[in-house]
């Protein structure tokens, strides 16, 4: 098969150039500030967060559409965990080999051309803003349950969607704006604030698996699985929301100070860390507590209420918002860079990449802020997490395809970190992930659609002709300017 023509949709990024005719967008450069711990707590802040503090709880307990797991749940993560890792030593594999802002949109654009890697850009940018959306929900539900603590109840019209019974969720807005403008503040600040929020998130976790382990009732654990074997694996679906974020954290590559050593090491300490804790922590929640009695919103401030601690309670509560506040940073972090690089390319308007003198885009840090603050405010959680994991899962279909092709295509390039037992893995990363997309509900599936189906009149209409790879775009017959 010949190399793709620079006219083709297929055209692919050329590795050895991209500094070069990345220069010609003229948007200014990312400042390099983040080092290995950096990275790797940006990871674990993705990771952990809403996976253990909302949606344990709500797929162990059940909705009206889908029977509760029960402690089943712990099964759920693992499967969802198996399916990640598979994908996770992908992207090392290409952080090693590619340190740019972009994660999968980069990848997929260098190994499977324009087209295939606009999809996958266009998929991150709604999925990764819905991702600050989920966690926002998922906090105000946390906080009315601390205010409850206090005998303070906040009226459900402003705490809650219209399909929920309210008008829409004013605390998830608001928390969504305040991460914005911490993300805001520029990349260095960012780093310092993960670092320490996430050494208090991993603290607060062993502090609610050593406590919580003396209150285990072994009679919660039965049945184990109460449901059957088919509501787990839907439940592995919707949790498989809680075990990435290593993706989000590759975005950032082109920041860190050197991306090729660092990024796939974070990348596997990320995801290693986190599935250890997710598995003694649901094993906790689901034997304090029966799982049809657990809170689906605030899972452990349920379950030590339960066992007769409502101060432990109220402190989960206040220190859960701390710890998901880093999940919502890592993947605004994520959808800026994706957007960021999208735009640097050419393929959407430049006017979004440009950077402050800080190495900050500023605009689509805002925009992409405020329009998760839109999410949380009028859809209920499930949906959204629903609609984040096929996109994501999209993603790393693209990413493990990607880095099978590239190895073969590309056997030269210089990679620090090759992923082990090749093509095994990631071909089961591709058959794992397909096989999670397909538990998800056909209304995923419409939005998804309709999304997609919208990128596609966008890169033709815009893209296509204004990318920096097609020789007759604008962008090559213009200056670069200075940042402003």
């Amino acid at each position: 098969m010949g190399t793709p023509t620079r006219q083709s949709v297929f055209r692919r990024m050329p590795v050895d150039q991209m500094d070069e005719i990345e220069k010609e967008s003229g948007t200014g450069a990312l400042a390099k500030t983040l080092g290995l711990w950096q990275l790797t707590a940006i990871g674990v802040g993705g990771i952990i967060g809403v996976g253990i503090f909302s949606l344990a709880g709500l797929v162990a307990h059940g909705d009206a559409d889908n029977p509760g797991v029960g402690p089943a749940v712990l099964f759920a993560f693992l499967i969802a965990g198996l399916a990640s890792a598979a994908a996770a030593v992908s992207y090392a594999e290409f952080a090693g080999m590619i340190p740019r802002a972009g994660s999968a949109y980069t990848y997929g654009y260098v190994a499977l051309g324009e087209i295939i890697g606009w999809f996958i850009g266009w998929d991150l940018l709604l999925e990764y803003i819905a991702i600050v959306a989920v966690v926002a929900i998922g906090i105000s539900g946390y906080l009315a349950a601390f205010l409850e603590g206090f005998g303070l109840a906040l009226p459900v019209s402003i705490t809650a969607s219209a399909e929920e019974g309210g008008v829409v969720n004013v605390p998830a807005i608001l928390i969504c704006l305040l991460v914005t403008f911490i993300l805001s503040r520029g990349t260095k600040a960012f780093g310092r604030f993960e670092l320490v929020a996430v050494a208090i998130k991993i603290v607060l976790i062993l502090f609610i698996i050593g406590l919580g382990v003396f209150y285990i009732n072994t009679q919660n654990f039965n049945p184990f699985m109460p449901a059957g074997f088919g509501p787990v694996l839907t439940g592995a679906a919707t949790v498989f929301f809680a075990v990435f974020g290593y993706d989000a954290m590759s975005t950032a590559a082109e920041e860190a100070e050197d991306g090729k050593k660092h990024m796939p090491k974070a990348i596997i300490l990320s995801l290693i860390i986190a599935m250890t804790l997710y598995v003694a922590a649901t094993l906790v929640l689901t034997g304090m507590q029966n799982y049809q009695e657990i809170d689906p919103t605030a899972g452990f401030a349920s379950a030590f209420s339960s066992v007769g601690l409502p101060v432990i309670a109220s402190i989960i509560s206040v220190f859960a918002v701390l710890s998901i506040l880093t999940v919502m940073l890592t993947f605004l972090l994520g959808v800026t860079r994706v957007w960021f690089s999208m735009s640097r390319d050419g393929l959407l308007p430049t006017w979004f990449a440009k950077v402050d003198r800080h190495g900050t885009p500023q605009r689509v840090t805002w925009i992409a802020g405020i329009g998760s603050a839109l999410l949380a405010g009028v859809f209920p959680i499930r949906a959204v997490a629903d609609l984040t994991n096929i996109g994501i899962l999209s993603a790393f279909i693209v990413v493990c395809v990607a880095v099978i092709l590239f190895r073969y295509t590309r056997p030269d390039t210089p990679r620090s970190f090759r992923l082990p037992f090749m093509p095994v893995v990631p071909a089961f990363g591709v058959l794992s992930s397909l096989f999670l997309i397909l538990q998800l509900h056909w209304e995923t599936w419409l939005r998804f659609a309709i999304w997609l189906l919208i990128g596609l009149v966008i890169y033709f209409a815009y893209g296509r002709k204004h990318s920096l790879l097609n020789p007759d775009s604008p962008l090559h017959r213009r200056q670069p300017t200075s940042s402003p």
